[in-house]
């Protein structure tokens, strides 16, 4: 076996798991209003579970309904009723030789009023969190000492419901890690001021948990080992908090880092490495007999091998890996790693969370719906279906589409399947980008679909063919407005520049703060290029995840370019370009030797219209629809090919 590490069995306290892929809680959004586990939370964890995964922590589960509301839909441990549905979702997951932990969770002040009927938030101190922008008020003595019990309540529904152990979520800035840290705790009573005292709350949760539900009931706390924020924990108090933990009893301790103002090191962009903070687990497995899990924005299975063979965990936390793809388990057992759907970082699965949604995954459209999406119709036939264009939306399309056993043949003008994921994955910092188009051909690569390259479709070509049924995945043009000078040689198109088939001089102009526009700006300026950065809107970056948005300006922004928002451009000459204040129609001029458009695109409606006055049976998906991002391609190419029947 390839993965000798990360297959071998594992033990947590006397909990025997089939291998070393834990897959840590992530929010999903899927339980009822009152907290209990549906049929939809539950088939989105069984499907992780037959993929293979050792541990499955449950997303946040909430303790107290009055002040701990995390999600509008999440995960409740906080009254007999909602043990039924608990001990069907586990036994679901069980069932498949996988393990469950619930993990007991209080978001404290990393929540909004708006959750909890308009009361005010709760915290030990009344310290406000710069991201969530709401005072909270202290807790009292008694309420801490009320919550104590609440979460070993929370533990023993936990058990009597089936689960394998519990996780005590201490980390990430939410109530439990508020307490321990010196940032967010400035209490004076016995929960407050030394080590121990900020400890305590913790350590009687823990002695709780043990007595109520057996010593022998697993119990898993996780830290944020290094907060990231200036006055908050740092590795060594964090070694000395593990070894306390570990002295109270419990069976594991899962390192992770961050809370919501250093959010970036908890839910890492695209730009991040893999196993960039892999220190910290190091260190604390370094001071511990206990086993540690670790998370380390691991996104493919050599990765994680290495981290078990340098010692870095004893298992690894793979939580967004298993949201793009549920069999990543399997197909690194399998020999078939090389087509995992990877994890791009863009970080739609928490933007979705936040808009109050469901989460979703950018390159799997099934996460959150994988009863609508259960079982498609194997009933193609061997009937021809013709797929034009082969970008994201068109391979979702065509491997669908051949899983339903139709004889599917994808059509591509370029010499690589991709499409804008090819322009996409040269910004810089963007190989995850590269990883998941190359995992996507591979699953061509194996699928039965006739794939025909370096061909352009026209009509006849496909009539040619006598298809059953037709989709069109023609992509997107880039826009140019009919501006003065926009046809000049001093203009280019950020797609030209990113792809290298167009090469900037000097001082350079870049018109959009879109991603694109941005990443573009971004590459020239590490090129050396001092860049004037314009954008129509008010604000830069529209449209783009704020995490993302703030990680990109962080490195841009060292270069010092000019950014200049709510401008028009009006004109482009040899020498710049002018443009307008949107506020006060006031124009200046910009000075430039290149000017850079990254003004959106548009779907490529003539071609669009050949083949809508051509045939019947067809589909028009991904930016020859409509543009947007690799999120709406792979679901439209998805849900269309689920849903297509033939007349």
């Amino acid at each position: 076996m390839k993965y000798e590490k990360l297959f071998e069995r594992g033990r947590i306290g006397k909990l025997n798991l089939k291998n070393r892929v834990v897959m840590p809680a992530i929010g999903v959004n899927l339980a009822n209003s009152q907290g209990e586990a549906t049929d939809v939370i539950t088939r989105y964890y069984e499907e992780r579970a037959k993929g293979g995964v050792g541990l499955i922590i449950t997303e946040i589960a909430r303790i107290d309904d009055e002040y701990g509301v995390g999600t509008p839909n999440q995960l409740s441990v906080t009254e007999g009723r909602h043990i039924p549905h608990l001990e069907r979702m586990i036994e679901t997951i069980q069932k498949h030789g996988t393990k469950v932990f619930i993990q007991l969770h209080h978001p404290g002040r990393e929540t909004k009023s708006s959750l909890i009927g308009g009361k005010q938030i709760v915290a030990p101190s009344a310290i406000m969190c710069k991201e969530t922008q709401e005072m909270p008020r202290a807790l009292t003595t008694e309420e801490c000492e009320g919550l104590v019990k609440s979460f070993i309540k929370g533990a023993v529904i936990s058990k009597t419901a089936g689960a394998d152990g519990v996780e005590i979520h201490a980390a990430h800035g939410y109530l439990l890690n508020q307490f321990i840290s010196p940032y967010t705790n400035v209490r004076t009573d016995k929960y407050g001021g030394s080590f121990q005292n900020r400890l305590r709350i913790l350590s009687e949760i823990i002695t709780g948990i043990k007595y109520m539900c057996g010593a022998d009931f697993p119990v898993s706390v996780r830290i944020s080992a290094d907060e990231f924020v200036e006055g908050g924990l740092k590795l060594p108090e964090s070694v000395k908090i593990a070894r306390t933990l570990e002295s109270l009893g419990i069976d594991a301790i899962n390192v992770s880092s961050g809370t919501y103002e250093s959010a970036t090191t908890i839910i890492e962009p695209g730009s991040y490495p893999q196993g960039w903070k892999k220190h910290l687990a190091t260190e604390i497995r370094k001071n511990v007999k206990i086993p540690v899990i670790a998370v380390n924005n691991i996104k493919d299975p050599q990765t994680a091998e290495q981290l078990l063979n340098d010692g870095v965990c004893d298992f690894v936390g793979v939580a967004r890996g298993h949201l793009a793809d549920p069999n990543w388990v399997n197909k690194a057992r399998d020999g078939k790693s090389d087509q995992i759907r990877k994890c791009i970082g863009c970080l739609n699965c928490f933007a979705e969370l936040n808009q109050g949604r469901h989460t979703k995954c950018a390159v799997n459209a099934r996460v959150g719906r994988e009863i609508e999406f259960s079982d498609p119709n194997i009933d193609g036939e061997g009937k021809t279906v013709v797929v034009i264009g082969g970008g994201p939306a068109g391979m979702q399309a065509a491997l669908l589409l051949d899983q339903r056993k139709y004889r599917t043949i994808l059509i591509d003008e370029r010499e690589k399947l991709g499409g804008t994921l090819n322009v996409a994955d040269k910004a810089p910092i963007k190989e995850k980008v590269a990883d998941m188009n190359n995992g996507m051909i591979r699953e061509i690569e194996e699928s039965g679909v006739d794939v025909r390259m370096n061909t352009k479709a026209t009509v006849e070509m496909v009539k040619e063919l006598n298809p059953d049924g037709i989709f069109v995945a023609v992509g997107a043009t880039p826009a140019i407005p009919p501006i003065p000078g926009i046809q000049g040689k001093n203009v280019m198109l950020a797609e030209d520049v990113l792809t290298g088939k167009s090469v900037a001089t000097g001082r350079v102009a870049v018109i959009g703060s879109g991603l694109t526009g941005l990443e573009t700006a971004e590459l020239l300026a590490d090129k050396g290029h001092p860049i004037t950065l314009v954008e129509m809107q008010k604000n830069i970056g529209p449209g783009i995840n704020r995490t993302i948005l703030v990680d990109l300006m962080m490195r841009f922004q060292k270069h010092e370019p000019v950014i200049i928002p709510n401008h028009r451009l009006m004109g482009i000459s040899e020498n710049g370009i002018t443009i307008m204040n949107q506020m006060n129609n006031q124009v200046m001029q910009i000075e430039a030797d290149t000017v850079v458009l990254a003004l959106g695109v548009a779907p490529r409606r003539s071609m669009v219209n050949e083949f809508l006055d051509a045939f019947e049976n067809i589909r028009v998906i991904g930016d020859a629809e409509k543009a947007g991002r690799i999120q709406e391609a792979i679901k439209e190419g998805y849900s269309q090919a689920f849903a297509f029947t033939t007349k």
